[in-house]
């Protein structure tokens, strides 16, 4: 298990943000490993990577990652991608990832990765989807030996460059009962949007299979409303540009007064979930009309207006981080405690692509961890 994690503590230094149980929904398999497992791995099949000094690998992919452009961003994992093309890869990066996960307290998680891009070794589409869930499950069991327990599904995404995303959808569904909890699109999203792939969407809503899609990262308005009208999205991957349909129109000491435009009025209305993920938004460029610190982040605006707001790390490897950092950092940043610790968790259960009765279930066990805090 990871053990490389620094221990994160709430304001007043008493109490263990990894101690408290956090649900984790917008964190990509192929964003999540651990160096020294990339090194090992490349290796074994003969690919050169960076830097054999684990350290040194971390620093080199959080470098990388930190450019300010989604497109540079996403060149990171022609690397990480490169050592998942194998049984034996696949299944060791899910397992260590669910081991990660717990590492850091979460109790819930949703897996994403893109199945389409792990075929160069001669994998079919449903053998890479058995791979991971053989993988996850292992980690499971590894976590419950420990003494813990976690749940994990899978988020099965299409590239939405390509032009796959039909077969990608019905791959998804095809796992519904294995695994498989819900459909992304993720990739470039400028110039691509959600409406390319809309017979995959189509197809999913008739098949009531839920739907997040990435949108309002490196686009803006236009992308957000295809996701929600093309793709049906019941969560906005990051979603943060939403609040370019937030207009301030004067602030006092104590408070702002805002107009929302028609698609933040819809989101906030609907509770349509944002999957924000703070540091990534900055690395990515993101934020870059508010600013180029995390104070600048709308995540407190919009958290504040009454939006669904989650805290996820998108890419643990390339913006060396977890959950328990990302809520240290938002509190650091924004003033916050326990209590909104607690509502993001409780936002995140609400928009979990799980069965009713098992979302219940997580709201109590949240609930009755964070009153003994």
């Amino acid at each position: 298990m990871n053990t490389s994690q620094s221990e994160h503590l709430l304001p007043g230094g008493a109490i263990s943000i990894e101690a408290l149980p956090k649900i984790s929904l917008h964190d990509h398999l192929d964003g999540g490993l651990r160096p020294q497992t990339v090194i090992e791995l490349a290796d074994a099949i003969g690919i050169d990577v960076p830097t054999t000094d684990a350290a040194a690998l971390g620093t080199w992919f959080a470098d990388q990652a930190n450019s300010g452009s989604l497109v540079e961003y996403l060149k990171t994992f022609d690397v990480t991608t490169s050592v998942m093309q194998t049984v034996e890869g696949l299944e060791r990066v899910a397992r260590e990832f669910v081991q990660d996960l717990a590492a850091d307290g979460v109790i819930y998680g949703e897996v994403r990765w893109a199945p389409e891009q792990h075929l160069a070794r001669g994998l079919s589409l449903d053998q890479v989807v058995e791979a991971v869930q053989q993988g996850i499950e292992a980690g499971i069991d590894d976590v419950f030996s420990s003494g813990r327990e976690i749940r994990v599904g899978q988020l099965v995404t299409a590239m939405r460059h390509a032009d796959r995303g039909l077969e990608i959808a019905e791959l998804a569904v095809r796992h519904r009962d294995r695994g498989v909890v819900g459909f992304d699109i993720a990739g470039a999203e400028l110039g691509f949007p959600a409406g390319n792939h809309r017979a995959a969407f189509d197809y999913l809503a008739k098949e009531y299979f839920p739907v997040t899609v990435h949108a309002g990262e490196a686009d803006g308005i236009d992308s957000i409303r295809g996701a929600l009208f093309d793709g049906r999205a019941l969560r906005l991957g990051h979603g943060v540009r939403l609040a370019e349909d937030v207009t301030i129109e004067r602030e006092d000491d104590d408070n702002s007064y805002v107009t929302l435009g028609p698609v933040a009025r819809w989101v906030r209305d609907r509770q349509i979930t944002l999957e924000l993920s703070p540091s990534s938004n900055l690395q990515t460029g993101a934020i870059a009309a508010w600013g180029d610190e995390l104070i600048d982040h709308p995540f407190d605006l919009l958290y504040q207006l009454g939006f669904r707001v989650t805290v996820n790390t998108d890419n643990r490897l390339m913006s060396n981080t977890t959950i328990s950092k990302e809520l240290g950092l938002l509190s650091d940043a924004f003033g916050y405690d326990v209590d909104d610790f607690e509502q993001f968790q409780q936002n995140a259960v609400a928009a979990a692509f799980l069965p009713l009765e098992e979302r219940e279930e997580l709201a109590e066990d949240i609930a009755d961890a964070y009153a003994e805090v």
